[in-house]
């Protein structure tokens, strides 16, 4: 005869359950901090304040704030950008830079894109994750409009994706991350067949 099934099992003690809403919570709070008082003066304690948890939530899921950052610009760097499909070369660049342009121009990435570049020339561990999170993804993604616009015939063959991520992207990292200027009305439209000017050239 089969034994009778025994009492169901406890989890051993101490093996918490991390709950999602709890690490959402931390996440954004960790974006609202580094807009705040940046990476320098982020603290553990200020980011679970906003989270509404305490600390002990926070050093279950990350070992420190370097470790929570960097777990953050991973995160944001698999999602990438999705690659514009206009089915033309202006197009696919237009789309590419209005949508760059309203992610920089986003409150908190203008605040915390700046003070993490600082950081990472003090920091290799986020200079690397600052490279996946914006120029690996949108190389990927130049790369792809690149190769659609030569099988269409509007690029040769030797079109460089590299270059092409310089023309399309560099001038709006400038104006936007650097100079902290605002675009004028038509910038995008201009950026746009200046770059893909350039390209064909």
């Amino acid at each position: 005869m089969t034994p009778p099934p025994g009492p169901p099992r406890r989890a051993p003690a101490g093996a918490a359950v991390l709950r999602e809403d709890v690490t959402e919570a931390i996440r954004a709070a960790v974006f609202d901090e580094l807009a705040a008082v940046g990476f320098a003066r982020m603290s553990i304690e200020g980011i679970a304040r906003r989270a509404g948890v305490g600390k002990t939530a926070v050093y279950r899921r990350w070992k420190s704030k370097l470790s929570l950052v960097l777990d953050l610009l991973g995160a944001f760097a698999t999602q990438g950008l999705p690659a514009p499909a206009t089915g033309s070369l202006y197009g696919d660049v237009r789309a590419l830079l209005e949508v760059a342009s309203h992610a920089l121009r986003h409150p908190v990435a203008s605040q915390v894109i700046p003070d993490l570049l600082v950081e990472a020339a003090r920091q290799p561990e986020i200079a690397q994750a600052i490279k996946a999170a914006l120029l690996d993804s949108q190389q990927g993604v130049v790369a792809q409009i690149v190769r659609e616009a030569v099988a269409r015939g509007e690029l040769s063959e030797d079109a460089d994706p590299d270059r092409a991520l310089d023309l399309v992207v560099g001038p709006l990292y400038w104006r936007l991350v650097v100079v902290r200027g605002e675009l004028p009305k038509g910038y995008v439209d201009d950026l746009a067949r200046s770059a893909v000017a350039a390209l064909k050239a």
